[in-house]
């Protein structure tokens, strides 16, 4: 997906969307100027219910790096999960590779996460994935490929992790960066601060 300026996408939508290392430090656009971008981005804005459901949606989708179709069809399986869409669908994206490895720790962040799996620098199992989309499943074996090990980007990796804490469902061997799926992400124990109804909503009236 192509992005324009990227700390207006922080400033825009309220919050940090960890993009880069820029934008989890203090130099964040959105830390030096905590206003909306353009001309009239100092006043506060009234939203019906639709543009809540619009401007959620997006939140949503720029935060883990999709494009509107994939988001839709993340929409579309939630929908047909047995539990409720919105707990299914932040789940999902949770389970999303380049995320996965982002909340592992080997990158710092999440375009750094996605250009890298892109390439093909991680294996699952075992197998080259390069697909970000690529959806982990409950003892999965996530690592550095071999031949990428000693790439710019992996340089450090064991200072990085030193008091990097992955989320309770995943687990990182921090001397051999080998890394497990543990179980699959439970909603309750995901941090976010997205209305997902919304988001639902919003694909429901289409």
């Amino acid at each position: 997906m192509k992005l324009g300026a990227k700390e207006k996408y922080c400033r825009r939508f309220g919050q940090k969307m960890l993009w880069n290392e820029r934008c989890a430090s203090a130099k964040c656009g959105l830390v030096r100027r905590k206003h909306r971008p353009g001309v009239h981005g100092h006043k506060p804005r009234s939203l019906s219910l639709y543009g809540r459901q619009l401007l959620e949606k997006q939140r949503l989708k720029f935060s883990y790096l999709l494009n509107e179709a994939k988001l839709k069809n993340y929409v579309a399986l939630a929908k047909k999960a047995k539990k409720s869409a919105p707990l299914a669908l932040i789940e999902f994206l949770e389970r999303r590779l380049d995320n996965v490895v982002w909340r592992l720790g080997y990158v710092p962040s999440k375009l750094a996460a996605r250009q890298l799996v892109s390439h093909g620098h991680f294996l699952v199992n075992g197998k080259r994935v390069k697909t970000p989309s690529y959806l982990v499943n409950e003892g999965d074996i996530i690592e550095i490929r071999p031949q990428s090990r000693n790439i710019k980007p992996f340089e450090n990796l064991a200072q990085r992790l030193k008091f990097h804490q992955p989320p309770s469902w995943l687990e990182i061997d921090k001397e051999t960066f080998k890394a497990k799926v543990l179980k699959l992400p439970q909603a309750e124990e995901i941090q976010h601060n997205f209305n997902l109804p919304l988001v639902i909503d919003f694909y429901s009236r289409q």
